[in-house]
């Protein structure tokens, strides 16, 4: 697929053109890819809705808000009109031009005045011989598809960028939750050891080490407050809210399965939105370079002008005062200083550019699919290490609590297990945070389908 892709942008590059031989060998450039991911992930195509496999209904509501209201996307989209509409006035170079005028004039002299009126019609076309009027507007279409694709490219993004800002605030509420009960439990727990001074259980020292252990809960908190906020904010601007910190966040994260169903690497080619937008600019450019090529062949133009006129209104519509004559003409550019060629030589480096651009492209989209993919298994088993270290944090904690109730601990062993149950519990939830912020970039990096009831630009 990639080599029949590389080699029809190859050919509309390189027409009669000496720089064919640059162009193949940036094709060849490109690697052969093997037909399955090196990650491990079951077999199978892509969802047709990733942001379902969350399972998250709130998620979905919050991705098509954006798509409705973000400001970034209403640009893109106002980029991609402004495109088409270029591309129409590309094609009207190919049309005939057609214009019409009028005039009246009043003439005063020492033995009288007189009046005289003329209106006339021109019409004016150039045959496109060599077919450059057509590499033209070839080229504002392809322009105009690039732009289609980069808005399909910026509706993606926010769809993901909505989607990591989602799962990291919900990753602040459970983090500020954490801090929350932190708090409550060193309450609890010095009201404890403040009963064991009062009777002469403890020392001084021990209500002290243990207020000291609550300020610096409550001043996490703070901190844990601080970037709920900020994350909330940080969502309702992608939504295009006034971020007022008011967006309701009482999920929880989700619980991810193993990855199914990511096609193929070959795939990308035709999937994500960026590898389309440069494979359409590598065709416009190639377009482009045929132009500046065939603006050094003759051109053939014909120009017709019907015109009437007289000394009364009642002489344009008189026949007999009709003069019409058509002009055809043959133009070659003999001398322009050079202008003509630089800009030939220009066009086709451009096109070179522009491909091994393509070529770059197409790398960095499967590195980044890549490094999703193969990230996916090692936060897994992360996640599954974290899981048990906070199962057993949780566990030394309970212990060495009872252990401290009967004197056998001391305040110090006790605030370390707390402070490593929390510590845990705080990794373990930015572990599931992470893991659900890779799979997005897979599906990201894929250039997976979402929402189905929004159409592609092509479909606009």
């Amino acid at each position: 697929m990639k080599r029949r892709l590389l080699l029809l942008a190859a050919v509309s590059l390189t027409a009669t053109s000496c720089a064919s031989t640059d162009l193949a060998q940036g094709s060849a450039a490109l690697p052969a890819a093997g037909s399955i991911w090196s990650g491990p992930a079951e077999a199978g195509p892509l969802p047709v809705d990733w942001v379902a496999t969350f399972n998250d209904p709130r998620l979905g509501e919050l991705v098509a808000e954006a798509q409705r209201a973000n400001p970034s996307v209403a640009a893109a989209a106002a980029r991609f009109d402004a495109a088409r509409a270029s591309a129409r006035a590309a094609n009207s170079s190919r049309l005939p031009s057609i214009g019409a005028g009028g005039d009246a004039t009043r003439t005063e002299t020492n033995a009288g005045g007189g009046n005289a009126f003329g209106a006339d019609l021109s019409v004016s076309w150039e045959a496109d011989v060599w077919g450059r009027l057509s590499d033209r507007a070839r080229a504002g279409l392809a322009d105009a598809e690039a732009s289609g694709a980069d808005l399909e490219a910026a509706r993606l993004s926010l769809a993901a960028q909505v989607a990591k800002a989602w799962f990291s605030l919900l990753e602040a509420r459970l983090q500020t939750d954490l801090a929350a009960r932190d708090v409550e439990m060193k309450e609890r727990s010095l009201s404890f050891v403040e009963r064991r001074f009062e009777a002469g259980v403890s020392r001084s020292s021990d209500v002290r080490t243990f207020r000291s252990a609550l300020a610096s809960s409550r001043s996490t908190l703070a901190l844990r407050q601080r970037a709920e906020a900020s994350a909330a904010r940080s969502l309702e601007i992608l939504l295009g809210r006034y971020p007022s910190n008011t967006i309701a966040h009482d999920n929880d994260l989700p619980t991810l399965g193993n990855l199914t169903g990511l096609g193929e690497p070959a795939d990308l080619l035709v999937r994500r939105p960026d590898i389309l937008a440069a494979e359409a600019r590598l065709n416009a450019s190639g377009y482009r370079a045929s132009e500046a090529r065939r603006a050094l062949l003759p051109r053939l133009s014909f120009t017709g002008r019907s015109g009437t006129g007289g000394s009364d209104l009642g002489d344009l519509l008189d026949a007999d005062t009709l003069v019409t004559n058509l002009i055809g003409s043959l133009t070659a550019p003999i001398w322009s200083g050079g202008a003509l060629r630089a800009e030939r030589d220009r066009a086709e480096a451009a096109a070179r550019a522009q491909l091994h651009t393509y070529v770059n492209t197409v790398l960095s989209a499967w590195r980044e699919a890549e490094d999703a993919i193969y990230s996916d298994a090692l936060l897994a088993d992360r996640l599954a290490a974290q899981a048990e270290a906070f199962e057993q944090a949780a566990a030394a904690e309970g212990l060495v609590e009872r252990q401290y109730r009967s004197g056998l601990a001391t305040i110090f062993e006790l605030l370390d297990a707390q402070s490593r149950r929390i510590s845990a519990e705080s990794l373990l939830i930015s572990a599931r945070r992470e893991r659900a912020t890779n799979r997005v970039d897979i599906y990201l990096a894929l250039g997976g389908d979402f929402l189905p009831a929004y159409p592609s630009a092509a479909q606009e």
